[in-house]
């Protein structure tokens, strides 16, 4: 919960400050915010994303300064960054891997909270909210992934769009609009730069929505029991600044590796050749952070129906809250869902893997399946269809299983099971 201020003002000046903008007060009351405290490593990740998406817009900016919005200088913009710019070849890499990281990061810390039911009430607003900075993060990404104006740039822009034009009514609006015409060229690239510097922005401010909804009801913890006492909590700081501190420095290490000795690993070797629209390359694959989602639309025979089971494998996160039936939020103590989960996460990654791939090609050796399966059903695109179902279970299972299963008994208070037999008893009862 977060309570009543307990910040008070010691100098003339921070009280005269305090009745005009309570900005002292505010970060006093964040850094004393009072924390669950058994909160695990996975929770750190939300401090990491924050950093991430600082790194993101600084380095942005940078990169803005030099980038060329235009269909015939783009690509040799971005050269020139990376060879002539002091330090391009550094902030660059930043940028370009940050948003791998981003993504990684983002992907951890939305399973944490499938996994310890940090979307049920009271919180609902506040995975509404971040579900919105998912999708918001999605656009922006793939906007920036156009810029260089490569050929994985240039025909993933032309795929993507074509998509959004297959929705009835609004879609061929949509895409003459971000076109600028009648197929990917220069207005085309001039929108997609003009809404990648707007859109990190826009997140930024989602993120103080998603940061004072978090405030409201407080922290989730492990258990998913509601703190019910002091004893329950420890401050923010130092606590968990330290422990947020050093999950941040292993992240580092982890995102320092690729900058300083793998930057091009994350991206693919056709966009390091400029755009050629009359030259198609093969495959057309995304960024790997979009791969399970690319998976699902070829998975569907009908292209309407690819799009909207894409579009509909996000949207079923905002109305997750009133998909779970459960009345027990942490899955520690609901064993049925938990296999759910983790098969969903294992359709996640059978559908990353797919994304890869070409959807004609033979995941299995002939050999080893011929006796037992047609040469037709050894492909992708059916492997694919199982991680289509594998993903779409859990939703399902959410429902149906919340209404069946007999979860394990709860602790009282997140105190009780992380304190030795009889320490919470009082000095009378001990005498």
């Amino acid at each position: 919960m977060s309570g009543p201020s307990t910040y008070e003002p010691k100098t003339g000046i921070e009280r005269w400050l305090d009745t005009r903008l309570p900005i002292i007060r505010f970060g006093a009351d964040l850094l004393d915010f009072p924390t669950p405290k058994n909160l695990n490593y996975w929770w750190t990740f939300g401090g990491i994303l924050a950093f991430c998406l600082v790194v993101q817009i600084v380095t942005g900016v940078i990169l803005a300064m030099h980038y060329v919005a235009n269909a015939d200088m783009a690509f040799n913009s971005v050269e020139h960054i990376t060879r002539d710019v002091n330090y391009g070849w550094l902030i660059r890499g930043i940028h370009a891997n940050g948003a791998s990281m981003f993504f990684m990061a983002v992907y951890i810390h939305m399973f944490r909270g499938l996994y310890y039911g940090s979307y049920k009430a009271p919180r609902e607003v506040l995975w509404i909210l971040g579900v919105i900075i998912y999708l918001l993060m999605m656009a922006t990404a793939f906007m920036g992934y156009v810029l260089p104006w490569g050929q994985m740039s240039f025909w993933g822009a032309t795929v993507i769009t074509n998509i959004i034009g297959s929705l009835p009514l609004v879609g061929p609006a949509i895409t003459t609009w971000l076109w600028g015409g009648f197929a990917v060229d220069n207005p085309t690239l001039n929108r997609f730069f003009s809404l990648h510097y707007l859109l990190p922005f826009v997140i930024a401010g989602v993120v103080g929505l998603h940061i004072w909804a978090l405030h409201v009801p407080g922290n989730n913890n492990p258990t998913g029991v509601n703190v019910r006492s002091k004893q329950d909590t420890v401050p923010f700081h130092p606590y968990y600044t330290v422990k947020d501190g050093f999950a941040a420095s292993v992240f580092l290490l982890l995102f320092a590796s690729f900058v300083f000795f793998n930057p091009d690993g994350l991206g693919h070797p056709a966009n390091y050749t400029p755009a050629n629209p009359l030259v198609t390359p093969n495959p057309i694959v995304p960024e790997w952070y979009f791969l399970p989602f690319y998976a699902i639309l070829r998975a569907v025979p009908n292209k309407l129906l690819g799009v909207l089971s894409m579009f509909g494998a996000i949207g079923l996160l905002f109305i997750l809250p009133w998909i779970d039936t459960a009345k027990v939020r942490s899955m520690r103590y609901r064993p049925m869902i938990r296999v759910f989960f983790f098969v969903f996460i294992l359709g996640c990654l059978l559908l990353g893997f797919c994304g890869a791939n070409e959807p004609d090609a033979h995941p299995l050796p002939g050999g080893a399946v011929g006796a037992f399966l047609d040469a037709d059903l050894n492909s992708f695109v059916w492997l694919s269809r199982l991680g289509f179902l594998l993903y779409f279970q859990f939703f399902f299972a959410l429902f149906f299983v919340g209404l069946i299963e007999t979860p394990l008994p709860q602790p009282e208070s997140i105190s009780s099971p992380v304190l030795p037999q009889g320490a919470a008893a009082s000095p009378e009862k001990k005498g």
